[in-house]
């Protein structure tokens, strides 16, 4: 096969058969978010490339090494969204509803870009749910954000779940965090890997979050943002710890949490899923409150997560949980002749209107062949339409299922049987329930 035949390396199809996992993912997370009321919002694929270098960081490895940047034909840098976030507070600013009622609360579904080694669970193309809240101050939205995140996981199913938090502080606090680092950093520069020797001038808070073994493990022994809180911050923190502990959620502290990117400020939380092993982080998110501000806005406390969608279903998948059951189609409407088939549109029109999935024949194919594909796409009842069922206005009726088999009227007794067949399924259901 030429390559250009292949999906490239990173990306990957949902096909026919798998959609109606991510439908129902999607559906569930949006449903959830709307109980805490977050709304959908929807930004371009693409932005200019300084959204994302002068907000993202320019230290962040997503920046430096991971985005797609390219020149259009208007001479301009675009780049593939890396992220949703700083395209989310650009749309919210360009459109004046930092300006309108507070909080603005939005969620967001779709595909992101990075160039880097796909992994499992992590692909150059995917895809993320999250959620943003603008002009919130108190430690209560803190606690909002992390309960939304933590209540979608849970009500798709994902249980064995642990939140670790953090406070990475203010900018005040934090330059003396950044002192004490770089004094810490500098006595083993040389054991740092390039980038973080990089980072040690520009941001030595990067080092934190490198993926080098060796950098991980001489940041274990860093100090702790934690010990340099201000007291604003620090009662901060205190304060969403408060609301945590009011609805029973358990945390742990975990100091070395610092994010990926660095508009990040105060709380950072990420939620930890046992049942991937290495790659276990499936929700990651925080507060940043000076990114309005930075983007051109008015000064906004704001904060949120993100959490990908390729990881969520691994995880979903390895443990078990149950999807809903691709719905297969209620009626297969056989024919035999010319004016059969063209009866046969008109039927399954009038089911798709009532409501149910109706398929006929539109491959030329046997009747034989037709029953056999009947079969084989799960259709629940199938019927065969021909001279004789036209002239009297009857067919046979089929449940596929059970074998049983009665005599209907054209079209309305099709429709009744398919209703009173669905509704006794739905108290089947309930009763089992």
């Amino acid at each position: 096969m030429a390559k250009y035949n292949t999906a490239i390396r990173g990306t990957a199809d949902v096909l026919p058969d798998e959609s109606y996992k991510w439908q129902y993912v999607e559906g569930k997370m949006l449903e959830t978010a709307k109980l805490f009321g977050f709304n959908e919002i929807r930004v371009p694929v693409f932005e200019h490339t300084e959204v994302f270098t002068k907000n993202v960081g320019e230290t962040t490895d997503v920046v430096q090494k991971e985005m797609y940047t390219f020149t259009d034909k208007g001479d301009r840098s675009i780049t593939l969204r890396p992220e949703f976030t700083a395209g989310v507070v650009r749309s919210v600013i360009e459109h004046g509803l930092v300006n309108g009622a507070l909080p603005v609360k939005a969620c967001y579904v779709g595909g992101c870009y990075r160039y880097e080694k796909p992994q499992a669970g992590r692909m150059r193309e995917f895809h993320q749910f999250g959620a943003e809240m603008f002009g919130a101050v108190d430690p209560a939205a803190d606690a909002e954000m992390i309960l939304l995140a933590y209540t979608v996981l849970s009500n798709l199913g994902i249980n064995n779940l642990s939140l670790e938090i953090n406070s990475i502080g203010c900018p005040e606090c934090r330059k003396r965090y950044h002192d004490a680092l770089k004094s810490f950093f500098e006595a083993r520069s040389e054991e740092l890997c390039d980038t973080c020797k990089d980072r040690l001038e520009r941001n030595p808070m990067r080092i934190l979050d490198c993926k080098s073994p060796v950098c991980k493990e001489i940041a274990a022994d860093a100090p702790v943002m934690l010990d340099y809180l201000c007291d604003e911050c620090r009662e901060h923190f205190e304060g969403v710890k408060k609301h945590l502990s009011a609805v029973g959620l358990n945390y742990k502290v975990n100091p070395q949490i610092v994010r990926g990117l660095d508009y990040y400020t105060k709380t950072v939380f990420e939620l930890i899923s046992g049942d991937i092993g290495a790659q276990s982080t499936v929700c990651g998110g925080g507060r940043y409150d000076g990114l309005v501000g930075q983007m051109g806005g008015p000064s906004l406390p704001s904060l949120g997560f993100a959490m990908g969608l390729e990881r969520l279903l691994m995880v979903m998948e390895n443990t078990g949980v149950e999807f809903p059951c691709v719905q297969k189609p209620d009626i297969y409407v056989g024919t035999m002749g010319e004016a059969a088939k063209v009866e046969a549109t008109k039927i399954c029109m009038a089911l798709r209107n009532e409501g149910f999935s109706a398929l006929t024949d539109v491959a030329g194919r046997s009747v034989k062949a037709q029953m056999k594909y009947a079969d084989k796409i799960g259709a629940a009842y199938s019927t065969v339409i021909g001279d004789d069922e036209l002239k009297n206005g009857k067919c046979v009726l089929k449940d596929m299922q059970t074998g049983e088999q009665r005599e209907v009227t054209i079209p309305d007794g099709i429709v009744s049987a398919i209703y009173d067949s669905r509704t006794n399924a739905c108290i089947d259901a309930i009763l089992e329930a």
